[in-house]
């Protein structure tokens, strides 16, 4: 079940998946775990993005990243500041799992792409907190994981909800998760995608809106974090991922990943300051044109070029990024299922019949 399934409608003009794989290249990989239940329950996984497939490895990516609030983290995020250039796949899981998945894409990519392995790795993992229905502490995302995950990597029709690294995550207040979408962007004769795909792990109820409509407040009850005082309201965090096949600079990535928030404030976030909201943006036009690293090092005298949308024609970019976040978000609450973890924690699903009778005109 999807947000459009229920009759919401949304601006823009979707891919065909209306799906972060949309953008021709691009790959993404899930590992769910589900285990136990009591104090220990595993409730948690890893989402794997792949820019340019799992044969596409070593190409990099121009690419640029947004911090709205640093309550988090995403490696390799300096190295990216530094070049302008994204190298590796990105993985996304829960707060204390960045060490296991970190080294997992290294695993990965070493028995892969033992040729790119020959320089060093960065890779990217992002991450937002499950530890209310996930044993957060408990150690149990491994290595192996981010490498099944990278394995699975797949283009088409993208899981939503509970599944990879968003399985434990909560959303306003509701069972919250892994959302993507989509959107069609013409610049003269040329036809360019933009893809999201974001964890959604933020928000305090009272602020949910969809589509203009405050549906949050309409729906006050059955709010597992109203008593929970060591909670803070709307606290938990975003990872968001943009990709686009539209040629774009450094800079250019980083503008539209500074447009993400203005997606997730349609959708009624004012930004929590234990919310942990990272963005990263990437362009996988220009491939084969970006050298990096030593042993791919050019010769002396060679000069890399690449060819870029002129800065006077990126706003369809960035409102099909505003567009697609937005979707995104509601695409995780409609697909997310009712979920009960660690102690018997349970968060539920977003109502789809209230929603829709609250929606329709």
């Amino acid at each position: 079940m999807r947000a459009r399934d229920l009759g919401i409608e949304f601006d823009g003009d979707p891919g065909t998946n209306n799906a972060i794989t949309d953008v021709p290249g691009v790959e993404v990989g899930f590992t769910t775990l589900i285990e136990s239940e009591g104090e220990h329950a595993l409730r948690s996984g890893v989402t794997a993005v792949l820019p340019r497939g799992r044969t596409g490895v070593g190409d990099p990516c121009h690419a640029g990243m947004h911090s709205m609030n640093g309550n988090g983290e995403l490696t390799g995020s300096h190295w990216i500041a530094e070049t302008g250039m994204l190298h590796l796949p990105i993985g996304i899981t829960n707060s204390h799992a960045i060490g296991p998945v970190h080294r997992g894409i290294i695993d990965w990519v070493v028995d892969r792409h033992p040729l790119v392995a020959q320089d060093w790795l960065l890779p990217c993992v992002g991450e937002t907190f499950d530890g209310d229905l996930n044993d957060i502490n408990g150690n149990h995302v491994l290595p192996e994981h981010a490498v099944a995950a990278l394995d699975a990597a797949t283009r088409g029709p993208v899981a939503e909800g509970n599944v990879g690294g968003g399985t434990g995550m909560n959303c306003y207040a509701f069972k919250g998760g892994t959302g993507t979408a989509s959107r069609s962007v013409t610049y003269g004769d040329q036809s360019y995608t933009v893809g999201v795909l974001l964890q959604a792990n933020f928000g305090d109820r009272s602020e949910l809106t969809i589509r203009g409509v405050p549906v949050g407040k309409a729906m006050p009850d059955d709010n597992p974090f109203a008593t929970q005082e060591t909670r803070p309201p709307g606290g938990g965090s975003v990872i968001v991922v943009v990709a686009t096949d539209a040629p774009l600079l450094p800079q250019q990535c980083q503008a539209i990943a500074r447009r993400v928030p203005l997606g997730l404030a349609r959708t009624g976030t004012t930004g929590s300051h234990f919310s942990g909201d990272i963005f990263l943006a990437f362009s996988t036009g220009n491939s084969g044109a970006l050298h990096t690293g030593w042993e791919a090092r050019p010769a002396v005298g060679t000069l890399d070029a690449a060819a870029f949308v002129p800065w006077a024609h990126v706003d369809a970019l960035y409102a099909a990024t505003v567009q697609a976040v937005e979707e995104s978000v509601v695409n995780a609450l409609v697909a997310a299922e009712t979920m009960t973890g660690r102690n018997g924690f349970r968060s539920p699903a977003l109502p789809h019949d209230r929603l829709r009778a609250l929606i329709s005109p």
